[in-house]
């Protein structure tokens, strides 16, 4: 999958400077500020107690699949749990299954991990004919250094209908998001409906997550006022934008209020700066042309933090001030935006960390598993067939399966058998090569040890040699009861040839013993398999017939489940005919060695005893 560069924790920050024209302390915690953030809490509060927004569960979606939640130093690395997180889902071909869902999402749903408690989520983008979408989900909590927990995502509900209209599952602290989805780029998706204006601005189709928007130095963002635009000094306030600089970055990020005495996020050279009233703050030159970066400006309790992609990057001191009014993004800056949200609190450092980790390309904080409903990938496509096959499937399969298990007992017994007999030919071979003449003469020193070698009994080609040895040895015996000189007559030689003949006749027999069971699993295996595919299709046929109604969900796993059988069928058939080839083949090696050594036997017999 593919990695996202993130910088060394361990490297020295960044230094920055600070200028303070106006040497007036600022007050950050007045009474109306107190009461302002205690508003704030009991907003978030209310909030977290009101995501489940519907009575159902996963269980009414026919398709399931469980995400896991990485926090710990293999995956987001936080080191302290934060609430309200909205992270992004990124959805394509190889973990989620578009034909199963309606064709504009509609039905994608998310809950937590009991599958029961719905999780406020949003689509920034579903295309369905390219396989590419973006949900957006809010997460009640994301634990620290964890990978328990989990979040299940759910679609495939025909009954489903859209949720909102795109907006909202940001806490009430967020001022604006804007996303930048294509046909809607100044719609703001944090529900305040603070839609901006593009001037300039260029959509652009592929940025850091769905769309973003091209500036060229002239473009520009404009926000008209509203009661939700303004930061407070009690309550400190969240930049954070993904940046893809052009050259060494210049320009504005973003200006609230009066751009002289208001808040501003600017870019000189790269630097980083943000000012708040009559105080500034800048970080060090850390932004890198031509690459995606995401940018964290944090001002509360009288201090300033910048971050880069989730790691701190320096900071300073800046009083805080209350701002509101109109806001304007990106004026002189050329390059892309992408995910620009201001929020109205100062976010915790792993709030920032979990913003980055999950918003950068295969996040470390997803792990994806398999479907836990009907349409998942890999083993569940499994269980679906083996779920689905009916009993006159099972009984073909069970068919199958001992032929199998006989088939596979002959092969390997027989290459057993084989390599054995293979060897001990061999070493036979070399032995009867060295002395020939004394053993084809019965009662010499080479005869005697031949039979008394354990090894020879194994040897098919020594048993023929014993054999012939024996006819041998009996005329020779009847030859001196009667007084006559041991030869072999050409009548004798003939006959022991056919007790050779014979012998050899029964060694081959029992070499292809069995043989016939594997021919039988090559040229029965897949009939049966076919038969039971067949039943199997028509009794799904049939089934759909009584219910009177079509629906390719129903159709489908009883089709392919009727193919397992015809599946079973050729994987009895393919290991049989590669394993009837091979041992076929040996045996014809064995069966040349045990002809070549008859026709040796009676031509040296007969040189040794005729006349």
């Amino acid at each position: 999958m593919k990695q996202t560069a993130r910088p060394d924790p361990q490297a020295e920050p960044q230094r920055f400077t600070m200028t303070h024209p106006d040497p007036k302390p600022a007050s950050f915690l007045p009474v109306v500020g107190r009461a302002r953030s205690l508003a704030l809490s009991l907003g978030l509060l209310l909030a977290a107690l009101t995501l489940p927004v519907s009575g159902a569960s996963a269980a009414d979606w026919a398709h399931k699949k469980k995400i896991g939640l990485d926090t710990t130093a293999d995956g987001a690395n936080l080191a302290e749990e934060v609430q309200l997180v909205a992270v992004p889902v990124r959805l394509h071909s190889g973990d989620f299954n578009f034909k199963e869902a309606k064709p504009d999402g509609a039905d994608l749903r998310f809950f937590a991990a009991d599958g029961k408690t719905p999780l406020k989520s949003h689509l920034e983008n579903y295309d369905a004919a390219n396989e590419l979408a973006t949900a957006w989900v809010t997460l009640p909590k994301l634990a620290a250094n964890s990978k328990t927990d989990a979040i299940v995502m759910a679609w495939g509900n025909d009954k489903a209908t859209a949720e909102g209209d795109g907006t909202g599952g940001y806490d009430p602290a967020q001022i604006f998001v804007y996303e930048f989805p294509a046909g809607a780029e100044g719609k703001d998706a944090s529900g305040n409906g603070n839609t901006a204006k593009l001037v300039g601005a260029k959509p652009q189709a592929a940025g850091q997550l769905g769309g973003s928007l091209v500036f060229d130095g002239s473009a520009r963002l404009e926000v008209p006022a509203s009661v939700s635009m303004k930061v407070t000094g009690a309550n400190g306030f969240t930049f954070t934008a993904w940046l893809k600089p052009n050259g060494a970055g210049e320009g504005t990020l973003l200006t609230l209020g009066d751009r002289a005495r208001g808040l501003k996020v600017a870019l000189k050279a790269g630097h980083v700066s943000v000012s708040l009233g009559a105080s500034t703050a800048s970080a060090g030159s850390v932004l890198k042309a031509g690459e995606w970066q995401h940018l964290t400006v944090v001002v509360g309790a009288g201090t300033a933090s910048f971050y880069l992609d989730g790691n701190a990057v320096g900071g300073g001191t800046l009083a805080g001030v209350d701002v509101s009014g109109e806001a304007v993004i990106g004026e002189g800056y050329a390059g892309e935006l992408d995910e620009v949200g201001l929020a109205g609190t100062a976010r915790t450092a792993g709030y920032v960390k979990a913003l980055a980790q999950s918003q950068v390309a295969d996040s470390p904080l997803f792990s994806v598993a398999d479907d836990e409903g009907g349409g998942g990938e890999g083993a569940s496509y499994f269980a679906i067939l083996i779920n689905s096959v009916t009993l006159d499937g099972w009984v073909v399969i069970g068919l199958l399966m001992v032929m199998f298990a006989i088939s596979a007992y002959v092969m390997v017994s027989k290459a057993l058998m084989l390599r054995t007999a293979g060897r001990a030919n061999n070493r036979f071979l070399a032995t009867f090569a060295d002395h020939s003449f004394d053993m084809l003469t019965p009662g010499t020193d080479p005869a005697k040890q031949a039979h008394d070698d354990v090894q020879n009994k194994r040897s098919s080609v020594y048993r023929l040699y014993e054999i012939g040895l024996r006819e041998v040895e009996k005329r020779f015996k009847h030859q001196i009861e009667t007084g006559r000189q041991t030869r072999l007559s050409a009548a004798g030689l003939e006959a022991v040839r056919a007790s050779l003949d014979a012998a050899m006749l029964r060694e081959n027999q029992r070499f292809n013993s069995g043989m016939v069971l594997l021919t039988i699993a090559i040229s029965g295996g897949p009939f049966l398999g076919l038969l039971g595919t067949v039943v199997g299709v028509m009794i799904t046929f049939a089934a759909i017939a009584a219910a009177g109604e079509v629906n390719v969900n129903s159709i489908a796993p009883g089709v392919a489940a009727a193919l397992v059988a015809t599946v079973a069928g050729l994987g009895v058939a393919i290991p049989a005919l590669f394993g009837y080839n091979w041992l076929a083949s040996q045996i014809k090696n064995i069966s040349s060695d045990t002809q070549v050594f008859v026709d040796e036997f009676i031509t040296k017999s007969a040189e040794l005893h005729t006349d």
